[in-house]
Order: C-alpha cells, then structure tokens, then sequence
C-alpha cells in the first residue's frame, strides 16, 4: 500500500460495506486474526530449486506465517464470513508460496505493527501493499510485485482540487505515505495565507472511504487501486479527483537479514509472469494497470 513506515476496523453503513464484504474466494490460504486451520495443499507443483531458498524453518513448518492489515480492498480485506482475507495480494501472494512449496497463513494486524512484527518475528513476511521506500528499506529486505500511486476521491459532483484543498476536511489512514502528502499540502496552504486542511486520520483505510460517504469528510487519498475501488463499490456516492501522482512499487516485506529468501520470492513472481498466472489474478481484480515485468529485490526507494 502507498504507506509509510512504522498500512485499519469498524462496522460499516452505506454502500461502502459492500468493497469490504463483497465475496471472493481465494486461494490456498490459512485464515483469522491470530491463528488458522490448516490450509490446504498448494495444487501447483513447487519449484525445487526456489524451494531450497526458503529458510529451514519455514520449510520445516511447511507454510508461511504473513501479516496484513485486512482492510484495503481490494488488495487485502475481510471476506463475507469476517475472517478470511481476500484480494489481489492475497490471490498473487498465495501462487507465490506455491511456486516455493508452501501453504499461507493469513493474520490480520494494524498496518503500522506489521513491519515490527516482521522484525521480531511474528511473522514471516508482511504483505499489506507497502511501498516501497529508503526508510522501509533500511528496516527489511523487501520484493518489489505491483505500481501503485496515490488518487484521491470525494464525493460525486464534489468541486474539490486536490492540489488546492485549503480550508477542506480529508480522510487519510493513519501510518501512510498519503498523511504525509496531506499534511505538507496543509502546511502549503497556511504558508500562503490561506486556511489549514482539517487531516481526519483513521485507523482502517475502511473507515476514511465511509466518512467520505457519510458526509464527515469531505475527501480522501488513498492508493491508486484503493480509490477506485472505493469508488466503484458506493455505485456512484463517490467520484475519482484528479490524476494519480507519485507512483511507486510495492514490495513483500523480510527480514533484513533474509535476501537469499527475497531471490527466491523474486524467481516465483518470474514464473508467475512468465506463465500468465500473475497477470490473470491482476484482471480478477481490475487492477491490471499496476503490474510490472521486473519484480525485484530491495529496488530504490
């Protein structure tokens, strides 16, 4: 996700319930906030050679251990059932443990408490549409697998500027790059005399698209992806603002220490490329225009 550094759940009314709810299936994965059962076997033969990459105790274990914050339809959120974690990262992210003969296990967590926990241990891998940046990048190994850049959104017939909101109330999620964007275009707006932007923060990214529907705020920004999303599930409550801006790779987050296991993530997004399946998930989704041909690990930030 279009993030910063160390990236969200509430009940939601109107229509934007639906791009939380709307129900999906996906594949080979285990599912719950904290633990899971067993999720079944991958019914794509591993690739050996990456295979022998994978450290010795997650191929011992026979499945990775992956953080998320499942409220960023549609790259990760909550399925119908309420525990099982759906999208595009999910979709792409479970073919890739296929490729490295492993099953997934999928724990929800706060956005801003992935990349710790990742550090620590908790689990293996954090895949939670984080960009890529110099800061992240000093913290974790990271593996580059989608483009995505920052849009905003209000509500339909909105006159709203994104790059004069002087005055404006706005949704952003807390912990992303988009509340550093925002809170430099405020500070724009009172250095020429004009009046600060009111920066609603959220926890979920879920929550910030329901305040703008409700009528709280008066905008938002979020990922590429993200937005139009958000906009196509309020059948017609919202609208895109503007163009998208400042596009960047999201990567997979490791271990610093683990880029041996980065190279092997990296082989698997090549086969996928190579043999149609990471295009097919990207089109399941809608979100073909952010894929990429170059998966790679630790890109600039």
């Amino acid at each position: 996700m279009y993030r910063f550094t160390p990236g969200r759940r509430a009940i939601l009314g109107l229509a934007v319930a639906a791009a939380m709810t709307v129900s999906l299936s996906a594949c080979g994965e285990e599912t719950g906030d904290d633990t899971g059962g067993a999720a079944p076997a991958p019914s794509a033969s591993a690739d050996s050679t990456l295979a022998e990459k994978v450290p010795d105790d997650i191929k011992s274990a026979g499945k990775i251990t992956i953080g998320t914050d499942s409220t960023y339809a549609p790259s990760e959120f909550l399925d119908t059932d309420g525990s099982t974690v759906v999208g595009f990262d999910v979709d792409l992210f479970d073919a890739v443990a296929q490729k490295l003969g492993l099953t997934t296990q999928w724990q929800s967590a706060k956005f801003d408490a992935i990349i710790p926990g990742v550090s620590s241990g908790k689990y293996n891998i954090g895949v939670s549409s984080f960009t890529v940046n110099s800061e992240r990048l000093q913290q974790a190994t990271m593996i580059s697998y989608f483009s995505a850049g920052t849009q905003w959104a209000a509500k339909e017939g909105a006159s709203i500027d994104p790059e004069n909101a002087c005055g404006k109330k706005v949704a952003v999620q807390v912990g992303t790059v988009q509340l550093d964007d925002i809170k430099a275009k405020s500070k724009a707006c009172t250095d020429g005399g004009k009046p600060a932007i009111t920066i609603d923060q959220y926890q979920a990214q879920s929550d910030a698209t329901n305040a703008v529907v409700s009528g709280k705020d008066d905008a938002m920004l979020a990922d590429s992806p993200v937005c139009a999303y958000a906009v196509k599930q309020t059948n017609g409550q919202l609208a895109l603002l503007g163009e998208i801006y400042d596009s960047a790779p999201y990567g997979y987050v490791l271990p610093k220490d683990q880029t041996e296991f980065g190279d092997a993530i990296k082989g698997a997004l090549d086969a996928l490329i190579a043999d149609g399946t990471y295009k097919s998930i990207l089109a399941k989704w809608g979100v073909e225009a952010g894929g990429i041909s170059d998966p790679t690990v630790n890109p600039q930030g």
